[in-house]
Parts: C-alpha cells; sequence; structure tokens
C-alpha cells in the first residue's frame, strides 16, 4: 500500500477563525468539534485538524481545485478584502499562470502561506 495523507494538524491562535475561514474560502463545511480539534475534511479524505495554540509558526497549504472552484474561491476571497499573490513570498499581486493553469497565494488569520492552484506541476 502507499501511504496517503490522511490528515494534519493546523495550529491557529483562533482555532474556529481559521477553521471557518479556509472553509469558506474553499466552500467546505467545517466538521463537528473533536476536542482539541475542529476539522475541515477535503474532497480527497484529508483532513485538517485545525487546534488552539497560543503562538504560530506559519506554515504552506496547497489545494488543488477545478477551475470552477478556483473562481468560486477567487471570489470568495476578492469579497472578504483577502489580499491575493501570483508568488510564494507575497511579491505581486494578482494570479500566476503555473503549470498551464492558475493559481494564488493568500494568507489566513494566522499568517499561513495558502495557495490554490488548477494545475499541478
Amino acid at each position: 500500500m502507499m501511504a496517503e495523507l490522511n490528515h494534519t494538524i493546523v495550529w491557529a491562535t483562533d482555532r474556529d477563525a481559521s477553521a471557518e475561514f479556509l472553509a469558506g474560502v474553499l466552500g467546505l463545511p467545517v466538521g463537528a468539534e473533536t476536542e482539541p480539534f475542529l476539522p475541515v475534511v477535503l474532497g480527497n479524505g484529508v483532513t485538517l485538524d485545525f487546534a488552539q495554540a497560543n503562538e504560530v509558526a506559519g506554515q504552506h497549504y496547497a489545494f488543488l481545485v477545478s477551475e470552477a472552484e478556483f473562481d468560486a474561491a477567487l471570489a470568495r476571497l476578492t469579497a472578504s478584502g483577502t489580499a491575493i499573490y501570483a508568488d510564494p513570498f507575497h511579491r505581486t499581486a494578482g494570479i500566476n499562470g503555473m503549470f498551464g493553469g492558475r493559481g494564488c497565494y493568500f494568507d489566513d488569520p494566522d499568517g499561513h502561506n495558502m495557495e490554490l492552484l488548477t494545475k499541478a506541476g
């Protein structure tokens, strides 16, 4: 059997707000709390378990989405006033055309560098 990622912990200074933010961007529900976690289950079955922390070191999370899902997420990010960047270092505003698709980067409430992409490299 090949190993598959099942879940990972996303540390947050406000677990509920961070889970709601990402779930809202991705158009997903926040799952039922399983103390100490608040889960967001992705379409491939991988769970992001949001957990409370006093301090957070920013991480990078990338989400492969369809073109329609990208458009919907981008609209939600724009409507919320969230800054969108074409590069992971947040030097250039907008979206990119990497790997023949589209992609963008944005920060979650704790500064985790989130990425949406329509084609993986």
